[in-house]
Formats: C-alpha cells, sequence, structure tokens
C-alpha cells in the first residue's frame, strides 16, 4: 500500500478520497471540500494489480468485490478519479504503460468480417431483457440530444431522432441505409415519420429479431426490412445512409474502406450521416478494461483520424457537430435506472455481472464529463450542391411528427 499511497498523494488535489488497505489501515488523499469518497482494497494482490495497472485492475477488482465503496458509489469514485486524471493517465510508469498501448494499437487484430460478427455478439446479443431495464421504450442505445438538460430520456431519445432525420434532409421513398441498425428504433423512426424505404443491418441476431418483430407489430414491413449482415456486404444505391453508434466497431484500419463504401451505395446527389464517440485530445487507446469485458475491437477516434479517410473517399463533409455532455447525460439516466432495477439485472445474470455493468455506465459517463470524450455528428455528401444553402433546414420539423411518433413500439 505505501507505493500506490504515494501515487495517490501525488494525484488526488481536488475532493477527498480515504482508502482502507489489506490490512485495514486508513489512508487519506486530497484537500476535501466536497462530498468525500471511501473505498476498502480487500487482500495485497489487488493493492499490487492497482499500482501496476490500474486502468484495468480497477475494475477487475470492483466487479469481483475486492474493492468495495463503503461512502458513496463507484460513480462517485470514478469522478474523483478522472477529474485528478483530466485526460492523463496518472503520470509515473502509468503514462508509460499508455504509451506502450499507442504504440502497439497499429498491431492490435483487424477487424474483419468474422471477427467484427463475434466481437458484435459479445455485447449486443445479450439477453433484450438487460436493455430493457435501462433503454427508453424505443431502445435507442446512443447517445440522446438534451434540448434542455432536465430532459427525462424518452423526450431527449426522440429529439435525437429528430435531429438525424432533420440533417439527412429526408423525403418520402427516399431509400434509406441504416448501418447498424440494433433494436431498429431509428430505422422505424424514419420510416414511420418521414415516408422512406430503410434498409438497416445488423451483425447482432438478438437485435434483429427484435428489430423484425417490431416493424411487424408497427405494420411497417413494406417499408423497412432488417437484414443480418455485414456494410460491406451492402449492395445500393441508397440516396441517404445513416450510421449511428456503430462506426466506434469499424477499427482504424478499416476507416478508408468505411467511407469509400459510403461513397459507393450513395446516389450522385446522397448524404450520408455518421454519429459517433469520438476524442477531443487526438488519438488514443481504448480503455484495457473496456476493450476486455465491454466492446472487444472497439475504438473511439479523434477527427484527426477520421477526416482523412473521408477525404481520400472523395466525399465532402458538409457538416461537423459536436456533442459535448449530451452522452454524460443519457449515462447517467441508464446508470440509474439500471441500478433502480439491479435485482432483476441479477436474476438475469449475477451479482458480479451487474458490478461489472455498473462500472461500465459510470466509468463512460465520467469520461464524457472529465477526459475529453464527446459525441460527432459527421455529414457527408458527393456533391456540394447536395443540401440546400443554408442550414436552416437542419433545425428538426415537428409540425405533424408529433401524431406519426405515436405509433411507436
Amino acid at each position: 500500500m505505501f507505493l500506490l499511497s504515494v501515487l495517490l498523494r501525488k494525484l488526488i488535489r481536488k475532493g477527498h478520497l480515504t482508502v482502507f488497505g489489506a490490512d485495514g489501515a486508513r489512508h487519506d488523499f486530497g484537500p476535501g471540500g466536497e462530498a468525500p469518497v471511501a473505498v476498502r482494497i480487500q487482500d495485497k494482490a489487488t493493492e499490487r494489480a492497482l499500482l501496476i495497472n490500474p486502468q484495468l485492475a480497477l475494475g477487475e477488482a470492483y466487479m469481483d468485490g475486492r474493492l468495495t465503496v463503503e461512502k458513496g458509489d463507484i460513480a462517485s469514485l470514478l469522478n474523483i478519479l478522472t477529474r485528478n486524471l483530466n485526460r492523463g493517465f496518472g503520470g509515473a510508469h502509468w503514462e508509460w504503460l499508455n504509451m506502450l498501448r499507442l504504440c502497439m494499437k497499429r498491431g492490435l487484430p483487424h477487424n474483419t468480417m468474422s471477427r467484427a460478427r463475434r466481437n458484435v455478439a459479445h455485447h449486443y446479443d445479450l439477453s433484450g431483457k438487460l436493455y430493457d431495464l435501462f433503454l427508453d421504450s424505443d431502445k435507442q442505445y446512443s447517445c440522446a440530444f438534451f434540448e434542455r438538460p432536465d430532459n427525462d430520456l424518452e423526450t431527449a431519445q426522440t429529439d435525437k431522432c429528430r435531429r438525424i432525420v432533420a440533417k439527412l434532409d429526408l423525403r418520402p421513398n427516399q431509400r434509406v441505409l441504416d448501418i447498424g441498425s440494433g433494436w431498429g428504433g431509428l430505422g422505424l423512426y424514419m420510416a414511420r415519420t418521414a415516408r422512406v424505404d430503410v434498409t438497416g443491418v445488423t451483425l447482432s441476431e438478438e437485435q434483429l429479431k427484435i428489430a423484425r418483430d417490431r416493424a411487424s407489430r408497427q405494420r411497417l414491413g413494406d417499408r423497412v426490412h432488417f437484414r443480418l449482415e455485414d456494410y460491406r456486404k451492402v449492395k445500393g444505391p441508397f440516396e441517404r445512409i445513416a450510421s449511428v453508434g456503430m462506426f466506434e466497431h469499424v477499427g482504424v484500419a478499416y476507416y478508408r474502406e468505411f467511407f469509400g463504401r459510403i461513397a459507393e451505395l450513395l446516389t450522385d446527389d446522397g448524404v450520408a450521416l455518421v454519429h459517433a464517440i469520438g476524442r477531443s485530445d487526438g488519438p488514443g487507446v481504448t480503455n484495457p478494461w473496456i476493450a476486455r469485458y465491454i466492446f472487444p475491437g472497439g475504438y473511439t477516434p479523434a477527427l484527426s483520424e477520421v477526416l482523412p479517410a473521408v477525404e481520400k473517399s472523395g466525399l465532402l463533409v458538409t457538416d461537423i457537430e459536436i456533442l459535448r455532455l449530451h452522452y454524460a447525460l443519457t449515462l447517467a439516466q441508464w446508470r440509474r435506472r439500471f441500478v433502480a432495477n439491479w435485482e432483476r439485472a441479477k436474476a438475469l445474470y449475477d451479482e458480479r455481472f451487474c458490478r461489472m455493468w455498473e462500472f461500465y455506465l459510470a466509468g463512460a459517463e465520467m469520461a464524457f464529463r472529465n477526459q475529453g470524450l464527446m459525441v460527432f455528428q459527421l455529414q457527408l455528401a458527393k456533391r456540394v450542391d447536395a443540401l440546400p444553402l443554408v442550414r436552416d433546414y437542419m433545425m428538426p420539423v415537428t409540425s405533424g411528427i408529433p401524431e406519426r411518433e405515436k405509433s411507436a413500439a
């Protein structure tokens, strides 16, 4: 505990953290001034692991019950740690460890079609009942848009969909491709409110079943077609393409191929919108705990990694919007809902799974609050005159839409 204490004393400059070591001794860090957080480390092995590789070991220790939070909750602990880390990694050997991961990034396994399928199954083929415990009724599993910070999740997710429809400048009977269509919420929304024909592709069998069932129940089977298919195999053309919450799974080595496929699939006057998590501080590496337990193969890019691939594809960037704290607000609501349904989640899986999922939601929230993560919406076209001259069309049109939204299920 001695070396860990030395490092924590240098790190914690805001707030107050109390750590009870494996021997029961109390160690206090930070000046205070806000609600204190207290944790207990259960054994010496966990102390060593936290010293050597905290980015991996902290989540594992919490999952296994080898680190418990005795004052506050795991979100409070991650908040104080990330606020003090800011966009760094804790100094000392931890910075060198991250530099090593950054150097190794290009050598990580390629996101081939078969590997992409396995990676998607790891996360998205979990029971649909799990996602029912914390998502909105439309099962939107991406950043909501908060017109007001106190809006509820249902309102914010609907506002997100309205905004995407507006940015795509949808027209009745256009052919729309939804890459990474999830449980079908966005595709169904576009068909219902904009009267377009949607092809949605996903690699998750669990999501596909639910999406097709929803299309049938909403009587949209003639307008929306969901398929188990890799975007690299899709045949076009399409007047519009949307990709929401999927680009994070593409992999850096495949960005040129991704945007090249969008260019191939779009009609000459087509428009695409890519909504994804990004980094505001340049290229980085995926947190090793997230990579192992939550999103294998996932990576959050900086725009400096994305835009060169767009330029080489021949597509034009017609608009970029950065959503800063919107995902933090989304994740906070997901986390509160999940914790409120803890026993139901435990019945589906077990206590360890629940602690893992809570750590994931809390850690992601704090990364958006304190460590430079954001969401970008990238609007793309093939022709400079494919969209109206003035951005006013991007303001969501609400006249007549609320009535059409009512049929969601």
